[in-house]
């Protein structure tokens, strides 16, 4: 591990905090080994060592949802680690996006940012209907008729969105707004553009701004 000392605790495990790349969400904590931790790094894909059942294992070797590597850092002391990842699925055995879901306290700057991580939820679960075409999903629908279904429900979106707004009625502009959000990510999906890239142009576009200011 080009020779980084790492502080391996009396059992020989380091904590692995693991985070969406994108939205740096985080996932899940888990424990790995020197041998996990090697095979995470040659593999690409993380490995772990259960501390019930004292053997390593790959995540998503059973259920498909891995997880791809970005990047692994470790902090100051050399005693945890973060690893970056791209999941390929929920990381939570119970379904969820992250095994942190249940609230002991919340401010209000806590509940914007979850609000945008919400976001890059409903991106995986639109990712994952494209893949998977359940029968019955709505999403699978318009997967399935193409663009122009999809194209059609933007337009028709965006127009209730304008009517709403010019009718100054602010539940029914909540709703479209909330549809036209729903249908850009499906249209995005089918484009294979990350909504990630949005952010990235929005940013860009700010700083080019501040700049000239």
């Amino acid at each position: 591990m080009n020779g980084t000392q790492l502080k391996f605790d009396s059992n020989g495990l380091i904590p692995a905090i693991v985070q969406d790349a994108e939205t740096k969400e985080v996932l899940t904590l888990a424990y790995m080994n020197e041998e996990s931790l090697q095979k995470s790094i040659e593999t690409g894909e993380t490995w772990f060592y259960s501390r019930s059942r004292s053997e390593l294992w790959h995540k998503g070797e059973t259920s498909g949802n891995t997880q791809r590597i970005t990047s692994i850092t470790y902090d100051c002391d050399k005693d945890a680690l973060v690893v970056l990842v791209k999941p390929n699925g929920p990381a939570c055995h119970t379904g969820t996006t992250s095994c942190f879901t249940e609230v002991l306290y919340e401010a209000e700057v806590a509940n914007k940012k979850e609000d945008v991580a919400f976001l890059y939820q409903l991106e995986e679960l639109i990712n994952q209907r494209e893949k998977e075409r359940p029968e019955g999903s709505y999403t699978t629908y318009l997967f399935e008729k193409g663009v122009d279904k999809i194209l059609k429900k933007v337009g028709e979106e965006s127009a209730e969105v304008i009517i709403a707004a010019k009718n100054r009625d602010h539940d029914e502009l909540q709703w479209e707004s909330a549809d036209l959000i729903f249908h850009l990510l499906v249209l995005l999906k089918e484009q294979n553009l990350p909504f990630s890239d949005v952010i990235a142009a929005l940013k860009q576009r700010h700083a080019d701004k501040n700049k000239e200011e």
